[in-house]
């Protein structure tokens, strides 16, 4: 994975997203999982979790709406780190945003504590191939749509039910487990971190498993929405359809097909078809261009603390796929524009299979690299099977598809060769009247168009050093995060900041926040951004500072940036 030396780092360990208490002040040298036993008390209610199988030396984070939390009160100069269990009956109601309707996510009682670990299937059926939802035969389609009917005509309290599905994301983005006895601000979270990418495809995995098992067909395989290929950027027909079980309302009139996705949307006034070619630069920034670990998936649980938590460029560019797809009538963007209600429609878990299927591009084309680090590997998770049996994972398990007995359909990656082309050259730069640009007065509240120069450490590195060290623009950004926001980062730009796009290189990149969980306006996240490429094509390499800009798109609420920085992440070895 790639390491981070940062001012932006230090001393930024606590708050919603940590598993380590506040005073402790974190080193990576000196960071370890221990070994724990799994038959540990809830602090609350003297009851003991049974954990099949006795001790781990995981990050164990309960998920479902049906499953158990825990975390570790970390001291990294201690030998042991001792759990906090949380306990499913102890669940408590989603911290939603205002304006929405009060909801149980929780699970339903349920008859035993007792959980299984994963093994993986000695005989696997035929591997499952997950095709375009437009590229769907007339029978796979029939099949589709009768297994999310027989989801939803399951009793609310099953937790194969289409209910119980979607209260998997309500109940961990919206802070309802909480981790007694945590010094910090004590929730569960599965965004803005590395828990992201393998929760989501854990996720989908049992979600698949209980379709198929509902229509007896075990090689069923959940489609994905192509969002990335111009034939597949509509949401997809068996979609739309208002007499199929696929069909959602709460989504936006305005964006019905043959409507394109719009990757970059600034929420408009008028909302017209978005430009493919943009959607293309988008994913090439997002997903072909990214080299370190860090970047594409977010911060570490632990260092990405609830001062400074990330998220990376894969879930960054699946934000706006949430809000342009939900209502905007809707004061929280129902259903896919808010956490706690996207899993109520269908479209999402196709969305997030596109997710997933961008992550295993990135690493088997782009030679992107998982995190090696134990408390990555060995974070596991809760998930109810097709039988109604609570199942614990770890993400290890979860990082060769193939092992999960599926894969994606081939189709073409036209955002491959999408590379977005500078619109000044160095010289047309300098030929232009000079800017009088000065590094930014921070704190700084964003509510418009805000130039500054950012210093950078060094300048004109070599081919060498930038091998082992990517160059990163990191923004520590606080906001209320139940509100959506959006800015645009852009990098030596000449012209007017509101015509800039993905198609310019100049574009670096865009800060997008999905609603979910409220939280204090002094918690703040990290927007990381790499740039050794970038500065390169810009002829931007010699120069001691960035040009800097950025663009407020959306988001009625305060925005501020804490920090700007330019730190240096180091790059695992990588195959190419």
């Amino acid at each position: 994975m790639a390491s981070i030396s940062s001012p932006l780092t230090t001393n930024n360990v606590c708050a919603s997203f940590s598993l380590f208490p506040p005073q402790t002040n974190y080193s990576k040298s000196k960071r370890r999982i221990s070994k724990v036993s799994c038959n540990a008390a809830d602090n609350n209610n003297n009851e003991d979790l049974n954990i099949s199988k006795g001790n781990r030396r995981d990050v164990l984070i309960g998920l479902g709406g049906l499953g158990t939390a825990a975390s570790f009160t970390y001291n990294p100069f201690a030998a042991f780190a001792n759990p906090i269990v949380t306990n499913p009956k102890t669940c408590e109601r989603p911290n939603l945003p205002a304006g929405a309707k009060p909801i149980p996510c929780c699970p339903p009682k349920i008859d035993s504590d007792k959980v299984n670990d994963f093994v993986f299937p000695t005989k696997l059926p035929q591997e499952r191939v997950r095709k375009p939802a437009h590229l769907l035969t007339p029978q796979e389609a029939a099949d589709y749509k009768e297994a999310i009917k027989r989801m939803r005509e399951l009793s609310p309290d099953d937790p194969r039910s289409f209910t119980q599905q979607a209260n998997i994301h309500c109940a961990y983005c919206h802070d309802s487990y909480v981790l007694k006895g945590s010094t910090a601000p004590p929730q569960v979270k599965v965004h803005f971190n590395w828990l992201f990418a393998p929760f989501h495809r854990w996720y989908l995995y049992f979600y698949e498993r209980i379709l198929a098992s509902l229509i007896n067909k075990p090689n069923f395989a959940l489609p994905y929405w192509n969002w990335d290929h111009p034939d597949g950027m509509e949401i997809p027909a068996i979609f739309a359809d208002r007499r199929s079980s696929l069909y959602n309302a709460k989504r936006n009139a305005n964006h019905q097909p043959p409507v394109f996705i719009d990757l970059n949307w600034n929420k408009k006034d008028i909302d017209t078809s978005g430009d493919f070619a943009d959607n293309l630069s988008k994913v090439y920034r997002n997903i072909a261009a990214v080299k370190a670990s860090d970047t594409f998936f977010g911060l570490n649980f632990n260092q990405g603390g609830g001062k400074s938590a990330a998220s990376g460029t894969l879930e960054q560019l699946h934000n706006t796929g949430h809000s342009w797809t939900g209502d905007p009538t809707d004061p929280n963007g129902e259903d896919m524009g808010s956490f706690y209600s996207a899993g109520r429609d269908p479209i999402f878990y196709c969305h997030h299979s596109n997710v997933d299927r961008l992550w295993t591009i990135w690493k088997d084309k782009f030679c992107g690299e998982d995190f090696p680090d134990d408390d990555y590997k060995n974070s596991s998770f809760l998930f109810y099977d097709e039988n109604k049996n609570l199942v614990r994972v770890t993400t290890e398990q979860c990082l060769d598809p193939s092992k999960l007995g599926y894969k994606y359909m081939d189709v073409p990656l036209p955002w491959e060769f999408a590379k977005p082309k500078a619109t000044t050259t160095k010289a047309q730069r300098l030929a232009l009247p000079p800017t009088a640009l000065n590094p930014p007065k921070l704190p700084l509240l964003l509510n418009s168009i805000t130039s500054f120069v950012v210093k950078r450490p060094s300048k004109s590195r070599s081919k060498a050093e930038k091998k082992k060290k990517e160059e990163i623009l990191v923004f520590e950004v606080a906001l209320d995060k139940s509100k959506d926001v959006k800015f645009d980062v852009l990098l030596f730009w000449k012209d007017d900041p509101t015509k800039a796009s993905p198609k310019n290189r100049e574009f670096a990149g865009s800060f997008v926040n999905v609603s979910h969980a409220p939280s204090s306006k002094d918690l703040a996240v990290q927007y990381q951004i790499e740039i050794s490429d970038l500065l390169e094509d810009l002829e931007a390499d010699d120069e001691d500072n960035i040009e800097v800009t950025l663009v407020p798109r959306y988001g009625t609420v305060p925005v501020t940036i804490n920090k700007a920085d330019v730190v240096y992440q180091v790059l695992s070895s990588r195959k190419c």
